[in-house]
């Protein structure tokens, strides 16, 4: 083997932690291996992101089984989710189910709230916001709905819900919020931050809005899956 330096003799010199051969030059005393790879650029790694993401694959996990660093795999995830955009929805006179979804930030420190809504029909979510359980917050998700003129409006009994959807398109009763509490406990399968009883969790607000929006809109990216 030559020196890439000095193009003198260089000899096998052991192997880094992840298993290349490393060589070094008697000549120059260079220490170098024959050819360097970074992972971070091969063709499917986003695309794999997107995959382990949506089967409760964490941040480490991801980081050690596509051999690349964990702050490369937080900058993907933000980097696709910047590109996605909230759809614009061309229905009407549909039944929409809204909800809230505890969870934990930064070292389980601070509580957030999930608010989202769905369609009953075709399981679409039209909108969601992750932060306080706020009249301001959930009515940014009222609004989406209210806007496509719902035929009604399923939610449980938080009074703010009152306030913010006119009695007639309103409904409260439990046993009409069925599809997004199920949907609940799917995000929370497929998005190991989201489990109950489990030392995962989101460390700030954008990277568990970025997961979201991956989860939920990711097909905007056209990976063809």
């Amino acid at each position: 083997m030559k020196c890439k330096k000095c193009k003198g003799l260089a000899v096998k010199n052991g192997k880094q932690s992840n298993g290349r051969q490393r060589y070094y030059c008697k000549s120059c005393k260079c220490s170098f291996q024959r050819s360097y790879n970074y992972n971070a650029y091969e063709k499917d790694i986003n695309r794999n992101i997107y995959l382990f993401l949506r089967e409760s694959v964490g941040i480490t996990a991801t980081s050690r089984l596509l051999s690349i660093s964990k702050t490369t795999v937080i900058k993907r995830i933000k980097m696709m989710a910047s590109k996605i955009v909230k759809p614009i929805l061309n229905e009407k006179y549909q039944y929409y189910e809204l909800d809230e979804m505890r969870v934990v930030v930064d070292y389980k420190q601070n509580e957030a709230w999930i608010t989202y809504a769905i369609n009953r029909d075709t399981k679409r979510i039209v909108n969601f916001i992750v932060g306080r359980r706020t009249k301001r917050n959930l009515s940014i998700i009222t609004k989406s709905v209210l806007q496509l003129y719902p035929k009604r409006v399923l939610t449980d009994r938080l009074r703010t819900y009152i306030k913010l959807i006119p009695k007639k398109q309103h409904d409260t009763r439990k046993k009409n919020t069925t599809i997004i509490e199920r949907h609940n406990l799917t995000l929370r399968t497929h998005l190991k931050r989201l489990s109950r009883k489990t030392i995962c969790f989101s460390k700030n607000f954008q990277m568990l809005e970025a997961t979201l929006k991956l989860y939920i809109w990711g097909n905007q990216l056209n990976f063809n899956l």
